[in-house]
């Protein structure tokens, strides 16, 4: 089975070497089968293997091929919406919960970085920036709730003139600087996770992608290839959940995403930019985002597409909006563009699961993926294991189903452009 390279991007230019892993040929049995490589995959994989199970992981193409090697790679502390907002989803204690979780997800990415020694340029620091006073007001709000409801004393605010000797661009009023959240290099984050799952057994195939599931006491996998039965199957596909078992597609909704780099600056030119090196984003519903890369590049993330196409001239207007807020970067020469899809909820928050008692499932991380999606491995393993409160405080969250059947795309187009003209206004 021919399987695809990763996406030509910075990230797959700068990736650690890694030879092809096979694809599944014939029937294999084991204890757990992971559907999907990106982060919640691996990171399952890699958490049921260290406690002793016998581990299967299928991937339709290669490890970090989706958004886990894509992305923008910004770790960020908690979840999309409030802490308040999801105490009215599920209550205050659960809420509370929750926020704990995802403070563990950020530290389970050093813990994993530092134990299996993965390169992948992990540097703590974040400014979410404001370009309008309501921008100012939502912050204000985040920083309180931090700190006084939640205990967080990482995260305070910044000043428009404090806000302009950590990043040098004219467009923001003033931000909110948090030490706990930061960036990494993705797809070398994804790919360090499975070595370390490799090297306790986990068996990885790639350009293995499964056509059919067979549910029951022992359920199976297919693949063009092979099968593999299990005890359990965790299915980690995300974005493209629905194409292994479409059921799970009903509340999620794959959105395209785009991120371009310069050519290299140059290390005294990139740091005269962000002279923090701190990872930026604005706080728009259509957010942009943006940092340095190790090699003195400004890789600028933002522009999504609701409708499933791209669109031609997207890369010409992402580096129009990154000369916005960078205008003495018109010179420097965009060298990569590329896009991919990340699974967004009606309430922009993960959707945790069962199908049936031994398939459990984790997706729709809302642009939080790269802290949240290993968090959500790592206690898919603690229920498979038999240690399930966790998991099911997010399986307790309710999502609902994307509306309008056939027409939900371009419906939500629709009220995407909304917010589009909300966040210029």
């Amino acid at each position: 089975m021919s399987r695809l390279p990763h996406a030509a991007s910075w990230y797959s230019a700068t990736a650690t070497p890694v030879p092809d892993r096979p694809a599944l040929e014939g029937p294999v049995e084991c204890d757990v089968c992971v559907i999907g490589a990106g982060y919640t995959g691996l990171s399952a994989a890699l958490h049921l293997a260290e406690r002793g199970y016998s581990v299967v992981l299928l991937e339709a193409q290669r490890v970090g091929w989706g958004a886990s090697g894509r992305n923008g790679g910004q770790i960020v502390t908690g979840f999309n919406p409030s802490i308040g907002t999801l105490a009215r989803l599920v209550g205050r204690e659960d809420a509370h919960r929750l926020w704990e979780m995802s403070e563990e997800a950020k530290a389970l990415i050093a813990e994993r970085v530092a134990r299996h020694a993965i390169d992948c340029d992990l540097r703590w620091g974040y400014l979410f920036a404001a370009t309008k006073q309501r921008h100012e007001r939502d912050l204000a709000a985040i920083e309180r709730e931090w700190r006084e409801d939640l205990g967080y004393a990482k995260a305070r605010r910044v000043g428009a003139d404090e806000v302009r000797g950590l990043v040098a661009s004219e467009r923001y009023l003033g931000g909110l600087l948090d030490e706990g959240s930061g960036q990494l290099h993705p797809l070398n984050y994804a790919l360090g996770l499975a070595r370390a799952a490799e090297a306790v057994g986990v068996r990885i195939f790639e350009g293995s992608p499964v056509t059919e599931i067979e549910r029951g006491p022992r359920p199976a996998a297919i693949t063009p290839g092979g099968r593999v039965t299990a005890r359990y199957l965790a299915i980690a596909a995300n974005a493209r959940a629905d194409s292994v078992l479409p059921e799970l597609g009903a509340r999620i909704m794959p959105v395209s995403t785009y991120i371009l780099t310069t050519e290299p600056l140059g290390e005294a030119r990139a740091r005269a930019l962000i002279p923090s090196g701190l990872a930026v984003a604005d706080v728009n519903f259509v957010l942009n985002y943006y940092r340095l890369t190790s090699d003195h590049r400004m890789l600028f993330g933002g522009g999504v597409s609701y409708s499933g196409r791209d669109m031609p001239g997207l890369d010409s207007a992402l580096r129009r909006t990154m000369l916005r807020y960078f205008p003495q970067l018109a010179d420097a020469r965009t060298e990569f563009f590329w896009g991919g899809h990340v699974a967004i909820t009606m309430n922009r928050t993960p959707q945790f699961g069962r199908v049936d008692p031994n398939i459990l499932f984790a997706q729709g991380y809302s642009g939080h993926g790269v802290a949240l999606a290993g968090l959500g491995g790592k206690l898919i393993a603690e229920a498979v294991a038999g240690t399930a409160e966790r998991f099911d405080v997010f399986a307790r969250i309710p999502h609902a189903r994307f509306p309008g059947g056939h027409l939900r795309t371009p419906l939500l187009v629709a009220a995407m452009a909304w917010y589009r003209l909300r966040d210029l206004l």
